[in-house]
């Protein structure tokens, strides 16, 4: 307990650290940001001074002031986008904008407003005592500057999912192996009890007793043999042989059906001929099990349960339809998930292991083909064929 309760301590410190540490660098990349763009600002302003003087003195012998006022004209905004207008919105000048938005009064109109959407302009005095506005936008570095914590904030949501999917990937592979080591465990268990059936059930057998007793006993005897078998398989790669689907359906439907209540009526569609797909018998009857109770629960022990088999020049298809409560399409894949259920007893293993069964380990897909609430629902089964 002290060292679940310590572990958790240390996560929540790491977590509330990296948030502090993130907060921290966007908190000064936007602050560096403003500061930048109000040292553009200054330039800016400082550009609006100089260029009165640039105008009059641009046309007349003066040098020194020419050269000053030309310097801070030109060097200002040179990478700067800028236009400055008259009071009738006629170009006086312009910087680093494309001829083509130039020659375009629609396009000059939208790109003077996204000018003004990132800086206010600034008023001009021009020639004969006339005023202008002065509409500037963000240097290409600036702009990159502006995205920067975007692309901070897109790397550490990247590196926090990393993080995420590596530490769900192996709490699920503890899980597994914590499934893996009960399964096996069950069976070792049941096998000790079950070795002591089988002695039993031979004296019993010299016993005058009804043979019919006996017979039911031998297949309770069998059917615990074939659990224990399951179990033991789980966590282990099976052995896959050639055998026939339908035969192999048509086995646990069967023995499902003769123990299910007599409420339910129960139907199997089938091809009269033989389906040959690679499939380890008990894996494949304990998925049909599943799928089937599963069935029955969903109708609450009342209904009608049809299974039919039917196959294309690739695959077996294997649909269990029921008409019982349905499903909610958005819980369509959460179903398969572990410990998902909607029972009130009930560990929610058995779709989880069902998929398992087919996608992990026969290479199949198993998925909702179709459901409606209050009407029923069908799962379907494909395996690829020989």
């Amino acid at each position: 307990m002290t060292f679940s309760t310590n572990r958790n301590v240390i996560r929540w410190i790491i977590i509330l650290s990296s948030f502090i540490i993130v907060s921290s660098i966007l908190w000064n990349t936007y602050s560096f940001f403003q500061k930048f763009k109000a040292e553009e600002r200054k330039k800016m302003e400082t550009w609006t001074l100089a260029y009165p003087e640039y105008n009059k003195y641009f046309y007349q012998d003066n040098v020194e002031l020419n050269s000053i006022a030309e310097r801070i004209v030109i060097d200002t905004t040179v990478t700067i986008p800028m236009v400055l207008l008259d009071k009738d919105n006629k170009i006086r000048n312009e910087r680093n904008i494309d001829s083509v938005i130039l020659k375009n009064p629609k396009e000059l109109i939208r790109f003077i407003n996204r000018l003004i959407s990132q800086n206010e302009p600034i008023e001009v005095d021009l020639p004969n005592n006339e005023k202008g506005k002065l509409y500037y936008g963000n240097s290409p570095l600036l702009n990159k500057l502006k995205y920067y914590p975007l692309a901070l904030l897109l790397i550490i949501i990247l590196f926090a999912a990393v993080v995420y999917f590596f530490y769900r990937s192996s709490k699920n592979a503890e899980q597994n192996k914590l499934w893996t080591g009960m399964a096996k465990e069950t069976a070792h268990q049941i096998g000790t009890p079950l070795s002591s059936l089988v002695g039993w059930t031979e004296i019993l057998k010299s016993e005058n007793i009804n043979p019919d007793y006996i017979v039911e006993i031998e297949k309770d005897i069998d059917r615990l043999q074939t659990i224990t078998e399951r179990f033991s398989k789980i966590g282990s790669a099976p052995t896959l042989k050639q055998l026939d689907i339908v035969e192999a359906t048509q086995s646990s439907f069967d023995y499902l059906k003769s123990r299910s209540s007599k409420l339910i009526h129960f139907e199997l569609i089938s091809p009269k001929k033989a389906i040959m797909v690679d499939l380890n018998s008990q894996l494949f009857s304990w998925t049909i099990e599943n799928l089937v109770k599963n069935a029955i629960d969903a109708m609450k022990g009342k209904g009608n349960l049809k299974l039919n088999i039917y196959s294309d020049e690739k695959q077996v298809y294997i649909n269990i339809s029921d008409t019982g409560k349905g499903i909610p399409k958005n819980q369509f894949n959460k179903i398969f998930e572990p410990g998902y259920t909607t029972k009130k007893r009930g560990w929610g293993l058995g779709l989880s292991l069902a998929k398992r069964i087919i996608e992990d380990y026969h290479n199949g897909k198993i998925k909702v083909l179709s459901s409606e609430i209050g009407k029923g629902t069908t799962i379907q089964i494909s395996l690829k064929t020989q």
